[in-house]
């Protein structure tokens, strides 16, 4: 057992820390299986939801990721699978009303400062 303090602390956070990846770590296999035998929509973005956020906690290299996606969306490709509707926040904000756009404030100049005396 650690004695000092900060070590103490380190064994917490290292604890919540592999806590959260198994769990991410999960999620993700248990996302690509249940695409890998149902390639449809609706697993397809989960799947790649699960490895954005892989990524996201350090848990996989972003090319690696990069690479089960481009697999992914072959079989998906192969399979017939059209994407998931996804309703986003981007496509309601579009057809509400915008709002006005605002006039850009123009900079003031620096003030200069006073030469130095020698």
């Amino acid at each position: 057992m650690p004695i000092i303090k900060s070590a103490k602390k380190r064994v917490k956070v290292a604890k919540k820390a592999t806590i959260r990846n198994s769990k991410t770590k999960r999620s993700l296999k248990t996302a690509l299986k249940a695409f890998t035998t149902k390639p449809d929509g609706k697993n397809h973005s989960t799947a790649q939801s699960n490895i954005d956020k892989a990524v996201k906690k350090g848990l996989i290299h972003k090319n690696k990721a990069a690479r089960l996606k481009k697999q992914a969306a072959a079989k998906a490709k192969a399979a017939g699978a059209k994407p998931a509707a996804a309703t986003t926040k981007k496509a309601t904000a579009k057809s509400a009303a915008k709002p006005a756009a605002k006039k850009p404030v123009a900079k003031k100049a620096p003030a200069k400062k006073p030469a130095a005396k020698k």
